[in-house]
C-alpha cells in the first residue's frame, strides 16, 4: 500500500500546486492592444479586464463603429495573451511532474 500512499500524497500536492498556480494567474498582468496601440486592454491571465485605454483621437460620434470595433479587438488580444500566460504558468506548475501522457490537470 505504500505505493498508493505515494500516489495520493503527490496527487495532493499536485492539487496545492495547481491552487497556487491558479491564484497567481490573478496576479499576472497583460495587454491586448488594437489599431496601432490606439484601444489597449488590460486583463489578468485569468482572463478579468483590468482596465480600458481608448485614444482621445478616436473620441468622435463619427468614430462609434470603430471604436466598438476597437475596443473588441483589444479584448479578444487581451484574451489570447491571457490564454498564452496561462498555458505557460501550468506548463511550468507540471513539468516537473511525471505524468502519464493524455493526464489533464485539474483532476
Amino acid at each position: 500500500m505504500k505505493d498508493l500512499n505515494d500516489i495520493m500524497a503527490m496527487a495532493q500536492n499536485v492539487q496545492s500546486e495547481l491552487e497556487k498556480a491558479q491564484a497567481n494567474l490573478d496576479s499576472i498582468e497583460v495587454e491586448g492592444v488594437a489599431g496601432g496601440g490606439l484601444v489597449k486592454v488590460k486583463a489578468s491571465a485569468k482572463g478579468r479586464i483590468i482596465g480600458l485605454d481608448i485614444d482621445e483621437s478616436l473620441l468622435q460620434p463619427s468614430e462609434k463603429q470603430m471604436v466598438e470595433d476597437l475596443v473588441v479587438a483589444a479584448f479578444n488580444d487581451a484574451r489570447t495573451r491571457a490564454d498564452a500566460v496561462s498555458g505557460a504558468e501550468m506548463s511550468k506548475m507540471t513539468s516537473g511532474l511525471s505524468l502519464p501522457p493524455g493526464f489533464k490537470l485539474p483532476f
